[in-house]
């Protein structure tokens, strides 16, 4: 009768200790007083959920508390490596090279996130095997899964959970997020084909095409510094040569917000190259080279290929890397040269060893002579270095080169890490001043515009950030650089620039090149005013409109079989 009337007490007493434990666990992982109610909503559906399956409130609560906190944990490790936590809608990418990319670039982390994989479900195991309480009749479970669905809805339909859309790229909210993101239709949208999220029902008439603005047509040359930013955006210092490079004299520069961080490159590629976000198409972004092939016909290389140029692009990546040669190929860039493909000296196999920014820049200036040499027409280059990508752990500049660099990021900033970056963007800044003055001594009089801008900055900026305590917006982690300079170009105005968005660096460039705009760019061009530096985070009814006449006028086909 006592050991009844024990066991009477105990069970209730356990079941509010689960339920205390796993709602601060979740407390923890929020951060937000204001989400917390919903994500305890969340909670408490999926224990209901999981009621129906084991049958006893104590296992469907320990389990429900072990889902989100695993949620909580998984997101948390994409935020350190993409500034983006987990929705839903990031499932795919699962199947889109995502997984052996970071095992290969982050093999560490992903240890990690496999060894906590096993216990979690060593712990589950252990949880449905030894931690039953008593049974609940069915009819109850049903009753309580409704309830709970039922306030699970409402809590749905509240203003907090329409806030989560905003908070993606802040630290918190870890599960409210992705439990959120279950509910929203427009993540799951993204699973079908190509939906912009930012579209009017109702387009934007075209703006008349604009003359050029000088009878020369310079090259254009392009290059993307893979994971470059710009030190001074935490207050550190830098040197005069890379000063120089980031800032130069008698240059445009300013800071760049793109789309990503830590990786995805060619989402800045995309942005740059068809003048949208990338951010537009949500999760399909990871993989628009490979979704997108043939279905976008508006594009910086088809507008300058329409009025003569010659368009070359010059990877250090090879041929076979995602659907590179064929997604290029398709917005109208007629050569692609790959550095397996690039002729001697240029030793692929020995480059791939650090993919040398000094080996590199000089293969890439040696192509763009030749191809001058056998065609005078003006040229649009671009070219895609690999260099300072991460993880910054390994020593890719040879020890006793740039040294004094090395020592200069350190007493700046004790963290090694920070130091080989450091090292390698001052090789690539003393590379650029290499290549720069061979490619004005062979061509004294022609016309040249060089557009420089990082493409993302590398994970390592996490920790850098953390150790300067710096109290930037939401949208620091996606600021980089971008830097315009021009060879014999008179018109050419220099200065610091204003901040742009990515979307926009195509735009400027071709009005810094003094070159004609097409009515699809003079339109683009008219929405500088309207989004400036943030094009996707923008609320620009006029923007949403000009992506609905790009749809109307087949420019973009958001279905496969449009064309």
């Amino acid at each position: 009768m006592k050991n009844s009337k024990a066991q009477g007490i105990l069970i209730p007493m356990t079941l509010i200790f689960i339920v205390g434990v796993v709602i601060a666990a979740v407390a923890l992982t929020e951060r937000s007083v204001e989400h917390l109610p919903f994500a305890i909503a969340a909670l408490l559906f999926n224990a209901a959920l999981l009621l129906l399956l084991v049958a006893d409130l104590e296992r469907a609560i320990l389990l429900s508390g072990m889902l989100a906190v695993a949620i909580a944990g998984i997101s948390s490790v994409k935020f350190d490596h993409s500034a983006l936590k987990l929705t839903v809608s990031d499932l795919p990418l699962a199947f889109a090279g995502t997984v052996p990319f970071f095992v290969l670039q982050y093999p560490r982390m992903m240890l990690g996130v496999l060894a906590g994989g096993a216990l979690f479900a060593l712990a589950s195991g252990a949880a449905l095997l030894y931690a039953a309480g008593s049974p609940v009749p069915l009819m109850f479970r049903v009753l309580l899964f409704v309830l709970a669905l039922i306030g699970f809805a409402a809590a749905s339909a509240s203003a907090a959970v329409r806030s989560l859309r905003g908070t993606l790229t802040q630290g918190r909210c870890f599960y409210s997020t992705f439990m959120a993101s279950l509910v929203d239709p427009a993540c799951w949208r993204q699973f079908g084909a190509l939906a912009l999220s930012d579209i009017a029902s109702e387009p934007l008439p075209l703006r008349e095409a604009m003359p050029a603005r000088s009878a020369c047509s310079p090259d254009i040359i392009v290059i993307q510094h893979e994971s470059v930013f710009d030190p001074r955006i935490f207050g550190l210092p830098v040197e005069p040569t890379v000063e120089a490079f980031l800032s130069p004299p008698g240059a445009e520069f300013g800071h760049l917000n793109v789309d990503i961080f830590g990786g995805g490159s060619w989402q800045s590629e995309f942005s740059l190259l068809t003048g949208l976000s990338s951010a537009s198409f949500g999760s399909s972004a990871y993989y628009l080279f490979q979704k997108g092939a043939g279905r976008f016909h508006s594009s910086l290389p088809r507008s300058l290929a329409s009025i003569g140029y010659n368009t070359m692009l010059i990877s250090s990546c090879r041929r076979g890397f995602l659907s590179y040669d064929k997604f290029y190929g398709s917005i109208g860039v007629d050569e692609r040269i790959f550095v397996d493909e690039l002729p001697p000296p240029f030793d692929a196999r020995r480059f791939e060893a650090t993919n040398s920014d000094a080996v590199f820049l000089d293969a890439v200036i040696d192509a763009h002579i030749k191809g001058i040499a056998d065609d005078p027409a003006p040229r649009f280059l671009y070219a895609l270095t690999n260099f300072n990508h991460g993880p910054h752990t390994r020593q890719l500049v040879p020890s006793g080169q740039f040294e004094q660099e090395r020592a200069f990021a350190m007493a700046s900033l004790p963290n090694a890490g920070y130091a080989e970056y450091y090292a390698r963007l001052a090789e690539t800044a003393s590379a650029w001043q290499a290549a720069r003055a061979k490619l004005a001594a062979s061509f004294p009089d022609r016309p040249v515009l060089i557009v420089h801008y990082g493409d993302h900055q590398p994970v390592l900026t996490k920790q850098i950030d953390r150790q300067r305590k710096h109290q930037g917006d939401g949208r620091s982690p996606f600021r980089t650089f971008y830097a315009i300079e021009a060879l014999n170009i008179p018109h050419f105005s220099p200065g610091p620039g204003a901040d742009l968005d990515i979307a926009f660096l195509g735009t400027v460039a071709l009005q810094r090149a003094g070159l004609a705009l097409d009515p699809i760019f003079a339109t683009r061009a008219s929405l500088l005013d309207d989004c400036r530096e943030a094009y996707f985070a923008s609320p620009s009814e006029r923007k949403r409109r000009f992506h609905r006449t790009l749809v109307d006028l087949g420019l973009i086909d958001l279905m496969p079989s449009a064309r």
